[in-house]
């Protein structure tokens, strides 16, 4: 694992981040959490970042947490990806494809 910011997958779509901080600290200390909404309804959209402090407690956390119960759904903890910039290409946004009746 190359960094400490996890992605946290499956959650509890009224979870709050006080109650993850409480449930990730168990492996270290946090830097950062930050819940995703929802842009239009601003809503939790069921998965969060944790970032820890450093990876050994990232590391900690993905064994004691992935595929383990929190508030009765089943997380998925694992190392979060970089973001990539998605040009819409074959979406049919931009896309150079027509329909043809």
């Amino acid at each position: 694992m190359n960094s400490p910011k996890l992605f946290v997958g499956n959650l509890p779509f009224k979870v709050k981040e006080d109650e993850l901080n409480e449930y990730f600290s168990q492996a270290g200390d946090i830097d950062s959490i930050k819940v995703v909404l929802d842009k239009v309804t601003g809503k939790p959209r069921g998965f969060a970042f944790v970032e820890y402090l450093d990876v050994d407690a990232a590391e900690k956390a993905v064994s004691m947490f992935d595929q383990k119960d929190f508030q009765g759904r089943v997380l998925t903890v694992n190392e979060a990806r970089p973001r990539t910039e998605h040009s819409g290409q074959g979406r049919g946004f931009g896309s150079r494809q027509h329909y043809r009746g």
